[in-house]
């Protein structure tokens, strides 16, 4: 255990909490707890090996502005940032843990006010005119510097008095010396009192000049930031317009594009060196050998295809409990000790082998009979009730032609988490963040018949394009959904028409994430949902956080899986369009252990041959044999299909596989969508008025019921009230969690209404589950413990 207490240091005049001690940490390396010096300054949590390193080794940080702190046990606590780095930290005894964690708190709400005070400057900042501030600043110091040469005046006239008493007192008149000391000592008031007021004067203009000199070179900085990065934006434009204009050159002179040979196919694996779609270094592509599969007809061109996957050195490191899968940090030295082969692997359809035709391109013949048409297996939703009675809309007003200069808006955004900049409802659409995630579900019928199924691997398989089915309209929707604000919920009770029914609450602020949990008949899903965002100005990049987990009762098969990374190109010029790219693992455990399914989501690119937004991935059981191929497009379908045979080495195997069957197939969107934000008939229907939800659902937002309805000035209105509201409550809460720290009570973290956070079964992560207590308080009609949020 620890050697020494930590105590904490002084504090004066209100400054940070700092704390410094030995603490026992959870490291991956060696599964157990291993000594370390924990630093706590600023508002970062340091560790290092030991207090001798704490000038040139950092083990690893954690900002607390984010963080989430949860204490397991008397002894121990968990830190965690979202789901990207976790430290799992032991103390001696209660009393220093529970110190630990109070200085934690009160370091994260000091953190997060700095953080606020300095986007509110910037924000202040940004909306003077630059001519404005500099007459005020010009006026306001001249008048300091008048101030100060009224004190010259007064201190060469008081001082030439003073010296000619001092000479007259030097005379030889005795009579007149008492009368000539008091003159002195007059005069020599005068000058102490002009002497002070012209060092008063000389403060308040130095003061004056170094609060505006801090403000102006913050502008400069902020200016040459934008510069650098207009000048960055400008530069990849012309590269793109130069790749642009070499290819239409090719297309005059009917010359194919520059051909690779198969043995320099492009790597489909976006982690992958040579493939950041991201990058803002010139990035050369070339065509691979290879073909998709054809959207536009219902037959693949070519069933062969290359995928890279990521394997595993032992079956003992798919534990959930992993402290790399699960984000959990450990030392960067030992992180690189990591070790992940590449397994090239090689699909041919059974159709093509049949044919005994291996180099020519052939086509597979698909079943028509073995399709799942998703389109019809369950009822129309405008058919469906809405409560008791009456039909569902299927459509909202249509959207405002609102113009708004957007340039002016985003340019103070490049480089920031957009998550945490109030932005205008210009850019959203009339849908809570809680709402959006509700769309996952749209295709709930696949994990319907996914539960029906007694195959381990073609239920994977099922589920796998289940997930892939949740982007399906993300390749239109362009609109930011609205922050939601904490304690916020949402339900969608469609279990008689839909299936399924689902709540979800936003159960934290900073960070900001999202509790969900949504049941069916035969299956049980949960999510927690949190994300980072980055504006670079050509792009923005959203990462998601946090996992989503489902559990089949009847069989106890248990799975789990994380979302890819989305691209939204063209922010500022041309036409948005919207990517996803990465590699998705779906992870079984409980019955499912040992099997996974594999998917590559494979990034655009202008001049490759793939079929853009398409998606390819195998499943495998926990023999680690490859049994199930999926291939299709995120936005479009997905098909499936079993393998027959295995051929070939284990670094370069062939699989020979069955006919494919569409395992989920997007329905099309309504004809006029493009006029309401591109939404579906579900989506139309999410925030539509329910009688009997809580006080706290999204569709009681008056912000967002006004957007909605065309009233886009009075929604911004509302929305700046809300969050003032939301900013002043949550003050208040951290000012008596400064109170009780004070007085050595216990800080009183937020705890959510209808979630508990608890650690995950199998595994070291802790997530957000119900409480199973929201549907009984509906039947009662019971609010009482809802906050007052809106």
């Amino acid at each position: 255990m620890a050697d020494a207490a930590a105590k904490p240091a002084a504090e004066k005049g209100g400054g940070d909490p700092e704390m410094k001690g030995w603490l026992l940490k959870w490291t991956n390396y060696i599964k157990g707890y291993q000594r370390r010096w924990f630093v706590l300054s600023k508002g970062v949590l340091s560790y290092y090996r030991n207090q001798s390193e704490i000038n040139h080794t950092c083990r690893g940080t954690i900002s607390l502005h984010g963080a989430l702190i949860h204490t397991v046990d008397s002894c121990t606590f968990v830190i965690s940032n979202g789901g990207t780095q976790t430290f799992h930290i032991k103390a001696a005894n209660e009393v220093e843990r529970q110190s630990w964690v109070t200085s934690l708190e009160l370091a994260k709400v000091k953190a997060i006010r700095a953080i606020e005070s300095e986007e509110e400057e910037e924000e202040e900042t940004a909306q003077v005119v630059p001519s404005q501030e500099i007459n005020t600043v010009v006026r306001d110091l001249t008048e300091r510097l008048e101030n100060m040469r009224t004190c010259y005046d007064l201190i060469t006239k008081h001082g030439a008095a003073l010296q000619r008493a001092l000479n007259d007192l030097e005379s030889n008149e005795e009579e007149s010396l008492a009368s000539r000391t008091k003159i002195v000592n007059e005069r020599a008031t005068l000058f102490r009192i002009t002497s002070n007021a012209m060092i008063n004067a000389g403060n308040d203009y130095l003061r004056s000049a170094e609060s505006q000199g801090h403000k102006w070179s913050k502008m400069l900085h902020h200016e040459r930031e934008q510069r650098q990065r207009l000048e960055e934006i400008i530069e990849q434009m012309a590269k793109q317009q130069s790749q642009m204009e070499q290819a239409a050159v090719f297309v005059r002179r009917n010359k194919p594009l520059p051909m690779s040979s198969s043995s320099t196919m492009v790597c489909m694996n976006p982690g992958a060196p040579g493939t950041n779609l991201t990058s803002d270094d010139e990035t050369e592509f070339y065509d691979a050998e290879e073909y998709g599969y054809d959207r536009t007809g219902d037959s693949p061109i070519d069933s062969t295809f290359i995928l890279k996957l990521n394997k595993r050195r032992s079956s003992s490191e798919d534990q959930v409990g992993s402290e790399g899968h699960t984000g959990s940090s450990s030392e960067s030295d030992e992180q690189k000790r990591t070790i992940q082969t590449v397994q090239q692997v090689c699909l041919i359809s059974a159709a093509r082998v049949a044919s005994g035709d291996d180099e020519d391109n052939g086509t597979d013949k698909v079943d028509e009979g073995s399709k799942c048409d998703t389109r019809k297996s369950r009822p129309s939703a405008s058919a469906s009730k809405k409560g008791v009675s009456g039909n569902r809309r299927t459509r909202v007003p249509d959207k405002p032609n609102h113009s708004v200069s957007l340039w002016s808006i985003m340019k103070n955004c490049i480089g920031k988490d957009l998550s945490k900049i109030p932005m205008p409802i210009n850019f959203n659409e009339p849908l809570s963040m809680l709402q959006r995630l509700a769309e996952d579900y749209e295709y709930s019928e696949v994990l319907d018949h996914a539960a029906t199924l007694t195959d381990e691997s073609e239920q994977l398989a099922y589920l796998a394009a289940f997930a892939v089915s949740t982007y399906a309209t993300t390749a239109v929707r362009t609109g930011k959904p609205f922050n939601p604000l904490l304690g916020e919920t949402f339900e969608c009770d469609r279990m008689d028409d839909l299936g399924f029914r689902y709540l979800a609450e936003q159960v934290s602020h900073h960070p900001p994430i999202a509790a969900l949990h949504c049941e069916g008949k035969q299956w049980v899903c949960w999510q927690e949902f949190s994300m980072t965002s980055k504006f670079r100005g050509k792009y923005l990049q959203v990462n998601p956080l946090g996992g989503a987990y489902i559990l089949f009762p009847k069989s106890g098969h248990r799975y789990s899986w994380r979302k890819v990374t989305t691209t939204v190109n063209n922010i500022i010029v041309g036409k948005i369009w919207v990517d996803q790219h990465g590699t998705m693992e779906i992870i079984g455990t409980n019955a499912a252990h040992g099997n996974k399914c594999i998917l590559n989501y494979k990034p655009y690119s202008y001049f490759s041959r793939e079929v853009q937004r398409s998606v390819k991935g195998v499943v495998i059981n926990r023999n680690n044999e490859t049994k199930w191929v999926v291939r299709g497009t995120w936005d479009d379908k997905i098909e499936i299909a079993p393998v027959l045979e295995t051929s070939g080495t284990s670094e370069n195997p062939t699989y020979t596989t069955g006919e494919y069957k569409v395992a989920w197939q997007c329905r099309p969107p309504p004809a006029d969508s493009e006029k309401y934000y591109n939404f579906t008939t579900l989506a139309c229907q999410l925030n539509e008025p329910e009688d009997g939800v809580a006080p706290t659902d999204s569709r009681n937002r008056p912000d967002q019921r006004l957007m909605e309805e065309g009233n886009w000035e009075e929604s911004n209105k509302e929305k700046v009230r809300l969050e003032d509201k939301q900013r002043t409550a949550r003050r208040s809460r951290e000012t008596e969690a400064e109170s009780a720290a004070s007085e050595g009570r216990p800080y009183p973290v937020y705890e959510p209404m209808w979630f508990k956070r608890e650690k995950e079964e199998g595994s070291d992560e802790f997530v957000h589950v119900s409480k199973n207590t929201y549907w009984k308080a509906k039947a009662s009609q019971n609010w009482s413990g809802c906050p007052d949020i809106y």
